[in-house]
């Protein structure tokens, strides 16, 4: 009992210790990079995952452009999908002194260490459209209705199909976003409670066998870093070894634009046509997939006006900078492993061929010619 206490006493100064380095190292980088605080001219940093996916492209690019109208000063870094790259980016930016980064993760349970750095100095964080997980560095977190969004999914897949009414059964093919990502799980659980009533029930079956256990073994059909190759890869592998010319894909969930587009890919390679295509859902509005609706080539996919999540993010930056109330609309939803983060969330929409034009071309997010009408 003795030694025990004895440890416990080294091991308690040890944390109290570490804990007086990490203050008096933050109030040390304070002094020397300068004042966090908001106003007029502000720096904000905008840390989104890659450039290479049209949403997140534009997303970061439109943020950039709502915030300097407000008259911030603005640095702007894409990861290219790299977890090292967008902590380092992240630090360069915190030693800059913003007074607020805007964080699209890459990895949601990655970057806690350099955003607890962050915190130390009194920058704020937001998370945008990704939850960060793991750390209570995350004071705010701006998204859809997650969980909606696969819902949408799975009830437009129940409707076209009229699995109220069929008898089936159905060829289905499930997929998931990326492991790393923790909205791929809201995504395929709202889908997922949509669904299983029909799997359970038969109608809905999956020749490839790779339906999951449950809502939480979603990983096991994860697409990582929602690539579309890749979904490509795991599709034609499906179709190569578990379908026939008499063997046919009645439906695909695709929980992303990305993916929808690699399994479109692999579709069209082995023949599927306008007679046979089959149910493909989608998540996104990308140009390229809004045109494959046009064409029937996909069924539908779920629009997140990124303009007004841009305009959203954008507001509380500004409430943040000006030291006002940070509207929100969510405080029960979003817990992070660390703390419940206080959450704003914006509604969704499905688009298909019958409202495109309505939904995205009236509305100027695109020009009719841009998606082939």
């Amino acid at each position: 009992m003795q030694n025990l206490s004895r440890r416990s006493f080294i091991a308690g100064g040890s944390v109290a210790a570490a804990a007086l380095l990490a203050a008096c190292t933050a109030e040390r980088t304070a002094d020397y990079y300068g004042d966090v605080s908001g106003g007029e001219g502000a720096l904000i940093g905008v840390s989104m995952p890659t450039k290479n996916l049209e949403r997140w492209s534009r997303d970061g690019e439109n943020l950039k452009r709502l915030l300097e109208d407000l008259g911030y000063t603005v640095e702007l870094q894409f990861a290219d999908n790299k977890v090292e790259q967008q902590n380092s980016q992240i630090q360069t930016m915190i030693n800059k002194s913003p007074a607020v980064i805007v964080v699209g993760s890459i990895d949601g349970s990655a970057l806690g260490p350099v955003l607890q750095s962050a915190a130390g100095l009194g920058i704020k964080i937001i998370a945008y459209d990704r939850l960060i997980r793991d750390t209570e560095a995350v004071d705010y977190y701006v998204t859809f209705d997650n969980y909606n969004v696969g819902a949408m999914q799975g009830q437009y897949i129940v409707d076209a199909l009229d699995l109220e009414n069929a008898s089936g059964p159905f060829n289905f093919e499930p997929f998931a976003g990326s492991p790393d990502d923790n909205n791929a799980r809201f995504f395929f659980e709202g889908a997922w409670d949509v669904l299983s009533p029909y799997i359970e029930s038969g109608k809905l079956v999956c020749p490839s066998g790779k339906m999951p256990s449950s809502v939480d073994d979603w990983q096991s059909i994860g697409i990582q870093a929602w690539s579309n190759t890749t979904a490509q890869s795991e599709m034609e592998n499906r179709l190569n070894s578990f379908y026939s010319s008499t063997t046919r894909v009645d439906v695909v969930l695709s929980p992303n634009d990305a993916i929808a587009l690699g399994v479109g890919q692999a579709l069209a390679s082995a023949g599927y046509n306008d007679d046979n295509w089959p149910v493909l859902t989608g998540q996104d509005a990308d140009q390229a997939n809004v045109a494959n609706i046009v064409k029937g080539r996909q069924s539908m996919t779920v629009f997140k006006d990124t303009r007004l999540l841009g305009e959203r993010c954008a507001t509380m930056v500004d409430q943040i900078a000006r030291g006002q109330e940070v509207e929100v609309n969510d405080t029960e939803s979003y817990d992070n492993g660390q703390l419940v983060v206080p959450s704003y969330l914006l509604d969704p929409v499905t688009v298909d061929a019958d409202n495109v034009q309505e939904v995205l071309v009236d509305s100027g997010y695109y020009t009719a010619a841009e998606v082939g009408l």
